[in-house]
């Protein structure tokens, strides 16, 4: 009995497994994990508390026979199919974000305050939250809009009768919103990963249980079916791969250090990690948040008129432009993919001129082997970055539109509609996971516990 039990524990166990272990039997970081499960459990009980007068077998409806509301509704963490007061998720605090991240750099007063620290992030902060308020009421607002134009509800509007339960549901999710922002931040001050990401990963991962039966309810077939998994665990190994994929522009630095009362020069290497997909998942947000509006637009705009040619070019329009539940058009998945790719250019190269990588080097007495210091370091740098960034933009723009392909390749999948979770969401929960995987590592790091991410 003893020399098996001292088998046993001689077989290692895996190395997730076992930081699973450790992690658990720290009380510091047990209560760190508790934490974060307890605050998501909170948000699934909110993204489940309607907004009052809510028909939901109209919304049933409108869901299975519009794309447009899934792809809202994957952005929502689910809480839109259930129009909760949780409906907008933190898609409103997020576009906030980036609206700030791309005005730091062109005002100012903002460009001062991200220099001064701690403090000045913090105010950066305090701002980002400011707009996320009405950007939550003119989200709110139009989301109400296409659910009427949709037929899920009735009654939108801020004239007669119509007024009060219209600001009444835009300032309870607006409200719902900002509480989700306050969980988010709570997971990332009190738990483990950031907060905003885990909301968004929360919310996908709730969606993944009634993915199967509809699409089986369906009757694609069996073949359809593997063949789509095949080409989904293909499409996540690859999502891995290029999130993890890095360039390392080698670094030596120099140093003075006086010793025995003599002079004595030093240096030491290391390198600057340049990411493939330096800007995640935000050139998809942007390229969808774009794309959909043509066919919004040309919607309503075909609702309040007779004039015949207004009528038929809007049509058009939603043709293009409006994944409604058969195959999408390839205007629509041509636009996607050059859009994602133009952003994701563009966010890299204003999050890259924001760090000053060359001139913070420099000042640390740095250098890239081979390159002069200054301007000729940035520009290197510059270069890199760019050609790198092509196989990252190629790549988004492929995760971004592989559901509306998927039609094309498997025969059986002409619903779009099917296809719950997207390229998006999957590159949103790989990129979660990882950055989880790395807080908790670097948590158990610094109890020198071995690491589990090779």
């Amino acid at each position: 009995m003893a020399s098996r039990a001292a088998r046993q524990q001689q077989v290692p166990r895996p190395r997730l497994l076992q930081a699973v272990i450790d992690a658990f039997q720290q009380p510091d970081i047990r209560q760190k994990l508790f934490i974060t499960l307890g605050l998501l459990v909170v948000f699934r009980f909110v993204a489940h508390v309607p907004i009052p007068g809510v028909d939901r077998a109209l919304l049933e409806q409108a869901f299975d026979n519009n794309a447009l509301l899934g792809l809202f509704n994957l952005f929502s963490g689910g809480a839109l199919r259930n129009l909760s007061v949780a409906a907008l998720g933190v898609y409103p605090f997020i576009t906030a974000q980036i609206i700030m991240n791309l005005l730091v750099p062109i005002v100012p007063s903002l460009q001062a305050l991200s220099r001064e620290g701690e403090s000045g992030r913090n105010r950066i902060q305090l701002y980002t939250h400011y707009a996320a308020v009405p950007m939550s009421i003119v989200q709110g607002y139009a989301q109400l809009v296409i659910l009427e134009q949709s037929g899920a509800i009735s009654g939108i509007g801020f004239t007669g009768p119509e007024a009060l339960p219209t600001i009444s549901a835009v300032i309870s999710m607006m409200a719902g919103t900002m509480f989700l922002v306050w969980l988010g931040e709570l997971i990332t001050e009190n738990g483990i990963g950031n907060g905003i990401s885990l909301i968004i990963f929360g919310g996908i991962v709730a969606g993944l249980p009634t993915l199967f039966p509809s699409i089986v309810s369906q009757n694609v077939g069996w073949f359809s079916i593997a063949a789509m998994v095949v080409i989904g665990v293909g499409v996540l190994a690859a999502i891995v791969f290029v999130q993890e994929a890095q360039r390392r522009i080698p670094v030596q630095y120099a140093r003075s250090v006086f010793k025995s009362g003599r002079m004595y020069r030093q240096s030491g290497q290391s390198h600057i990690p340049l990411k493939v997909n330096s800007a995640g998942v935000i050139p998809l947000i942007f390229a969808f948040s774009i794309v959909i509006f043509p066919p919004v637009a040309a919607d309503f705009v075909r609702n309040q008129t007779d004039t015949e040619w207004v009528v038929n070019f809007s049509t058009v329009i939603v043709d293009w432009f409006g994944p409604t539940g058969s195959v999408v058009s390839p205007i629509f998945i041509i636009t996607v993919f050059v859009l994602v790719m133009i952003f994701t250019f563009f966010y890299t190269l204003v999050v890259f001129q924001q760090q000053n990588m060359a001139e913070n080097l420099q000042k640390n007495g740095g250098f890239v082997p081979g390159i002069r210091p200054g301007r000729p370091t940035a520009e290197y740098i510059m270069r890199v970055l760019v050609r790198i960034t092509w196989g990252g933009a190629i790549f988004l723009g492929f995760v971004a539109v592989v559901p509306y392909l998927l039609p094309y390749v498997v025969t059986g999948f002409q619903n779009v509609n099917s296809l719950t979770l997207s390229g998006t969401g999957l590159l949103i929960m790989v990129g979660v996971v990882l950055d989880t995987m790395r807080q908790l590592e670097s948590q158990l790091m610094m109890r020198n516990y071995e690491g589990f991410i090779r």
